[in-house]
């Protein structure tokens, strides 16, 4: 598995404890916080805690996340990554986050863009999915700009901040 990847604005580097104080940063911020399945982080123990649970899926190669490093002033805007692999079956889902003050600059397209292309071209996957709340239309603009099809509503699927939710899926296969 890739620990970096690189786009033009980008670099995707797999996150690592030394991230935990920027991360912690974003995943306190509650505008940031209020789709995810987490609850908005009041320590930074939290994010360390989370990075030590994703390097555990890495080291499995069940899950990837990377953290979004801004090329131009080095620092650290989001996350994103692969939050399930299924190598039999050759699908993953994808989920991403960015610093409020880094939305609408096209950063999440970019950084996903870089996802699929991995996915499908070393990787060796052929589904991709995304599920999002769909109160979350940012984050559908950014699925439909890259072509995700959406394929209907799960509904109460998970529990996130006390309550049951529907998610809608959507989805791209490596042929589109």
């Amino acid at each position: 598995m890739m620990t970096g990847l690189r786009t033009k604005r980008l670099l995707l580097r797999k996150m690592k404890s030394s991230d935990s104080n920027s991360l912690f940063h974003i995943w306190s911020d509650p505008a940031v916080t209020k789709y995810m399945n987490i609850d908005k982080f009041t320590d930074e123990i939290q994010a360390k805690e989370m990075i030590k649970l994703l390097d555990k899926l890495s080291k499995k190669n069940k899950a990837i996340r990377y953290s979004i490093i801004e090329l131009k002033s080095n620092k650290i805007i989001g996350s994103c990554g692969y939050n399930s692999l299924d190598f039999e079956n050759a699908n993953t889902e994808i989920g991403y986050e960015l610093d409020k003050d880094y939305w609408g600059r096209g950063y999440a397209p970019e950084a996903i863009t870089c996802l699929i292309k991995y996915a499908f071209n070393d990787l060796k996957l052929n589904r991709i999915e995304a599920k999002v709340e769909s109160e979350n239309t940012n984050s559908i603009k950014v699925l439909e700009k890259l072509n995700f099809t959406y394929e209907g509503t799960l509904r109460k699927v998970e529990k996130s901040k006390g309550y049951f939710i529907d998610l809608c899926l959507y989805s791209l296969l490596v042929t589109e």
